[in-house]
């Protein structure tokens, strides 16, 4: 029997595991995991010399076609329910808070735009943005503070989270439909450029924040 040297246990202990074994580790840690969880994190729990990202490329592959799938979310990682099964989710209580017109077309207007200022979001929209509106998207957290704009004032700007990809199933916001496909589905409204007459109701923010009829189901859980 040859004698095991100091060098060959202690390059034994920092050998990576197979990959077979690194994919079940990935699959272990994505499952557990409610939030999407980045490469770097995943490579951070695993044991030295594992390859987190080759050990997803596998996985993910071999999730195909099953009722969970392995996606990404911005520069995460996830487990989720297949899309063509998500009706199996739905849930059937009725939601007490749900998003006013304010808040979907200023979601929208981030989501396509960002990063995008108050002033912008008003000017495309045509009315005033209440402070409201933009709390409660923050308290969602499905927007949150951009960089400043080194502009006069230096206004901050917004951008669309991690969770409100992961909530809709989104890779990026590159993958949101087109604004025709918005307007089409009653999300975006064809308002009367800034400075014209707006009809009765049009343009009031109080009352657009107290409306919640017409809600559209992609911003509803």
């Amino acid at each position: 029997m040859t004698d095991t040297t100091e060098s060959e246990i202690e390059e034994s202990l920092f050998e990576a595991p197979p990959m077979g074994e690194q994919e079940r580790m990935v699959e272990a840690i994505l499952f557990a995991t409610a939030e999407p969880v980045t490469v770097k994190e995943l490579n951070d729990r695993m044991p030295h010399g594992a390859d987190a990202a080759e050990a997803l490329v596998h996985l993910r592959k071999r999730y195909e076609g099953r009722g969970v799938n392995v996606v990404k979310v911005g520069d995460a990682w996830a487990i989720r329910t297949a899309p063509d099964l998500g009706f199996l989710m739905q849930k059937e209580t009725v939601e007490t808070r749900k998003l006013s017109r304010a808040a979907i077309e200023t979601l929208a207007i981030i989501a396509y735009h960002q990063p995008v200022t108050r002033a912008e979001i008003e000017e495309i929209r045509g009315v005033s943005v209440s402070r409201g509106t933009v709390d409660q998207l923050l308290e969602m957290e499905w927007i949150r503070f951009g960089r400043r704009r080194m502009t006069p004032g230096r206004p901050v700007t917004f951008v669309v989270t991690q969770d409100f990809l992961d909530h809709f199933g989104l890779e990026s916001a590159r993958d949101l439909p087109g604004l025709k496909e918005l307007r089409a589905a009653g999300l975006l409204e064809n308002r009367p450029p800034p400075g014209t007459v707006p009809q009765l109701g049009e343009g009031d923010v109080d009352a657009e924040e107290e409306t919640e009829e017409g809600q559209s189901e992609l911003f509803e859980d």
